[in-house]
């Protein structure tokens, strides 16, 4: 896998202005009632690529939403962070509890004003339990649950319940 560097000390006037619209439009969605043409509207100016009957949850945090793909009857509980500089791909039927963490992207160690980026996929049918953060470069399989409070470092198998920091197979379902 690939690691994609970005030096966040020169952005882009471009980076600049997407960073602001989304800084500025996930506050707006923060303080929006759910259920709302509004609420919808924000979450579609956000996320341009999420599937059917998919819904987040608010409050929500993160960067580079633009990175983010979200499947079809996926739910994003409250407070999930989504660092996503190196891309986070969520496939169709995923159930995300609350306070997960989806972190895609790390600082160098020599140059702090560097990002290092890894994608983050999770598969179809996955559940993230609460509390848990997944990091660069990880991939959680097929059907496979992720325990709360867990901490994942390293790529999950489909069909297998992982927890504790830093996860561990539980057993395969």
């Amino acid at each position: 896998m690939e690691e994609i560097r970005i030096d966040c000390a020169n952005p882009t006037q471009e980076e600049m202005e997407l960073s602001q619209f989304h800084a500025q439009t996930l506050f707006r969605l923060n303080q929006t009632m759910p259920f709302t043409e509004e609420y919808d509207s924000l979450i579609s100016q956000l996320f341009p690529e999420m599937g059917e009957n998919s819904r987040i949850v608010t409050p929500l945090k993160g960067v580079r939403f633009n990175k983010v793909s979200i499947g079809k009857n996926v739910v994003i509980n409250s407070d999930c962070l989504m660092m996503a500089a190196g891309g986070i791909t969520i496939e169709d039927d995923v159930m995300i509890a609350a306070n997960a963490q989806l972190i895609s992207n790390n600082h160098d160690l020599d140059n702090r004003w560097i990002i290092t980026c890894k994608p983050v996929r999770i598969c179809r049918r996955a559940w993230i339990g609460a509390g848990a953060t997944i990091l660069p470069g990880v991939t959680i399989g097929e059907n496979a649950v992720v325990g709360a409070g867990s901490v994942v470092t390293k790529n999950v198998e489909a069909n297998t319940i992982v927890a504790g920091n830093p996860a561990k197979v539980i057993r395969k379902i």
